[in-house]
């Protein structure tokens, strides 16, 4: 019978592989490694399972055992996916109809546990992560403000820029100006 790990901090394609081989070093080789989790072929305890937490926690990222804290994270990697990894494609749905779909819980009890136990809602994390892709894009200096907030879904540039000027302080525009802006990785999002 197969066991998920559901794991902290995976963002992107590099933690994947990190995991990946984390697992490898510890003797387990895993049916599947994703954004937040991995499926390994069989239930592993006592001692594997503690390589595997010291393995995870060298690199930073973190064993979660926890139920409530297991669906936070799915939670958030379903952001990230949808924000960062969604080749530019918004979806056509809400995100409240995506996260129900995605995770198969009914969202005000997603939104309810999300903001409990990580202090802020769903939406404001969403907003953080939207922020957070246009300033990548934005430092990739290929596409118009406009490209950019069509492909995060904004109605318009105008409202992207409004948004990005609450969050950050300053305009997309100065963003792109200046050769010290700093992102945030997303873990820390």
């Amino acid at each position: 019978m197969p066991e998920t790990l559901y794991i902290k901090n995976m963002v992107c394609d590099r933690c994947i592989a990190a995991v990946r081989d984390a697992l490898r070093r510890c003797g387990v080789e895993p049916v599947s490694v994703a954004l937040g989790e991995a499926l390994l072929p069989q239930p592993c305890g006592g001692t594997v399972r503690t390589a595997i937490r010291r393995e995870l926690e060298a690199l930073g990222f973190e064993l979660l055992e926890d139920r409530r804290l297991q669906l936070v994270e799915r939670i958030r990697t379903a952001v990230v996916r949808l924000v960062h990894h969604n080749d530019g494609m918004p979806p056509r749905e809400r995100l409240s109809d995506y996260l129900t779909r995605q995770l198969g819980h009914d969202y005000s009890a997603l939104s309810k546990l999300f903001s409990e136990v990580s202090g802020t809602t769903i939406e404001k994390y969403f907003i953080a992560q939207k922020i957070e892709r246009a300033k990548e894009l934005l430092r990739y200096d290929e596409l118009s403000l406009s490209q950019i907030a069509d492909s995060l879904g904004y109605s318009s540039a105008a409202y992207l820029s409004a948004q990005f000027k609450s969050v950050t302080g300053m305009t997309p525009s100065r963003f792109r100006q200046q050769k010290t802006a700093v992102r945030r990785p997303l873990d820390r999002v």
